[in-house]
């Protein structure tokens, strides 16, 4: 599989989601947010959890592009806002050591 890091810097979603999820990434609380998301009690450890929001994210990316009736652009912005503070917190790691 390619690098989480790799797939989340090539993703190109329209500005006014990345701007609405930089907004609230100062919010990100990294088990209530991975729960909503994943639907587990602990969130996943290492790169496992991007891994699982960037298959999340493009399967709600299609919804969008679709037009599907089901599509939220809130729980879209919930989501990108979650993979950004997974990267965030995976930056800081391999950052410190």
């Amino acid at each position: 599989m390619t690098d989480p890091m790799s797939m989340l810097n090539q993703l190109r979603r329209p500005p006014l989601l990345i701007e609405a999820a930089r907004l609230g990434l100062t919010e990100y609380r990294r088990e209530a947010a991975l729960r909503r998301h994943l639907g587990t009690p602990r969130p996943p450890a290492g790169t496992a959890a991007l891994e699982a929001l960037i298959e999340i994210e493009a399967e709600l990316d299609h919804e969008r592009r679709q037009g599907c009736a089901g599509y939220s652009p809130a729980r879209h912005v919930d989501l990108l806002i979650a993979m950004m503070g997974e990267a965030r917190l995976m930056r800081a790691a391999a950052a410190a050591g």
